[in-house]
């Protein structure tokens, strides 16, 4: 959509990770939606686990807006398309408040700077009193180009507890409003995994989650004073951060293969590409009648045997592949397309075997980080030298790789030269990296 919209939003952030942010925006997301509002949000940085718990409390896609990895354009493209009929926009931030890709670049802050959006800090209480006014006081004073306007203290225990933060910030900030004390509750804590929380589409008591934070967000947070706290901002522009793989694009989805940015797909549509989806955990092969496979990012390491299994995917990638094709993996994609996977146990599975590459997670190691690439050959994804911006992060060792051409050649965030990274044979191209957008 091309068309300039005019929508509230702010941004729900916090000190640091770990302080219960995705919950309480959770919370504030449903209890919203519960009040008939229609409520959409966004995720600051690299992040495909949180957005998909945010499309289970509204509804809505949620997309990701990153002021390192995104180019303007498609970050206000990005803020238009979810602002199509929606009342308000609620952004999750990432990590600490000013934690970003580098010191200049990248954080929460950056995007309340970018768009105006005044923000909610929501405060970890556990374990101090005074001192959690006294770390809002900080952040307020940190940087003067953004607004706290409000703090949400979260896992606080007693009354008296809450008299001695509510009279600290009363000494020390008494013109930021403390919208809420939220208890702690240990039964509306989201497991983890080793790339972060569990997926929402693998946690069958999620719903619960969602209903019990929206309660409790209800019964201790002043949705009416937070909701009047929202700023408009006008955006507009066409979502296109990627050129289509092709004119119709198949797309693995499922619990092996969940880690597609919904801005990406969405881009491919509004560039004419139409898209289709198949389940390889289900033995699924993509749609016969599309000219690309995309195979995303996820957790195959923890469904190999059944992957392994699963001989009308395996064939029907291998058979898309020889047929000319293209075939794009990223990340968890880009080690099926390899010969092999060993799990975490050692057990080795064969997969589809059209790149010379075999990974395992037996012998961990982590690779976190953003990335700035370059094409290193004509491709699908675009010309030789044409540069992209993207990210890692995963715990899978290359234990053999080919002599096939290199597909990028990689840097980090602080322009460190990592050199070549995937692979690219014929058709068929992958790396370990994900592609936000192209700069």
């Amino acid at each position: 959509m091309s068309a300039e919209r005019t929508t509230p939003g702010l941004i729900i952030a916090a000190p640091s990770s770990g302080s219960g942010k995705t919950v309480v925006t959770l919370g504030i997301l449903a209890a919203l939606k519960a009040r008939g509002l229609s409520v959409s949000s966004l995720k600051a940085g690299p992040d495909y686990i949180d957005p998909a718990f945010h499309g289970q409390a509204t509804g809505r896609p949620c997309f990701n807006v990153d002021p390192w990895a995104m180019r303007d354009d498609t970050l206000n493209a990005t803020i238009a398309e979810a602002s199509l009929g929606s009342d308000l926009l609620i952004a999750e931030g990432v990590m600490g408040l000013f934690d970003g890709a580098t010191l200049d670049l990248g954080s929460t802050a950056d995007i309340s700077k970018l768009t105006g959006w005044p923000v909610v800090l929501v405060v970890d209480s556990r374990s101090q009193g005074a001192s959690a006014a006294a770390q809002v006081l900080g952040f307020h004073t940190y940087r003067d180009d953004i607004s706290i306007a409000g703090v949400i203290f979260n896992r606080v225990g007693s009354q008296k507890h809450q008299n001695v933060i509510r009279a600290s910030m009363q000494r020390v900030l008494p013109d930021v409003p403390v919208l809420g004390m939220i208890p702690w509750n240990q039964s509306l804590e989201l497991p983890s995994r080793h790339l972060g929380l569990v997926q929402a589409i693998e946690q069958d008591g999620l719903k619960d989650i969602i209903d019990g934070a929206a309660a409790c967000v209800e019964a201790h947070v002043d949705l009416v004073a937070l909701q009047n706290l929202a700023t408009q901002v006008q955006s507009s522009g066409q979502l296109k951060p990627l050129i289509p793989l092709g004119q119709h694009i198949a797309v693995a989805r499922d619990e092996a293969f969940a880690f597609a940015y919904p801005a990406v797909l969405q881009g491919w549509r509004n560039q004419g590409a139409q898209l289709s989806f198949f389940s390889p955990l289900e033995d699924q092969g993509p749609n016969p009648h599309a000219d690309a496979v995309f195979l995303p990012g996820g957790y195959p390491e923890l469904h190999a045997y059944r992957l392994a299994s699963a001989p009308k995917f395996l064939d029907g990638i291998r058979q898309a592949a020889a047929a000319g094709k293209t075939i794009y993996g990223e990340c968890g994609g880009y080690m099926v397309l390899g010969e092999s996977l060993e799990d975490a146990q050692g057990e080795h599975h064969v997969m589809v075997g059209l790149l010379p590459l075999k990974t395992s997670f037996a012998k961990r190691k982590l690779h976190l980080g953003y990335r700035q690439l370059t094409l290193l050959a004509d491709t699908p994804l675009g010309a030789k030298g044409q540069k992209f911006r993207g990210h890692e992060f995963h715990y899978a060792s290359i234990t053999h790789k080919g002599i096939p051409a290199n597909l990028f050649n990689a840097s980090d965030a602080e322009d460190t030269d990592l050199g070549p990274i995937g692979l690219a044979k014929k058709n068929v191209f992958g790396s370990f990296a994900h592609l936000v957008d192209q700069t």
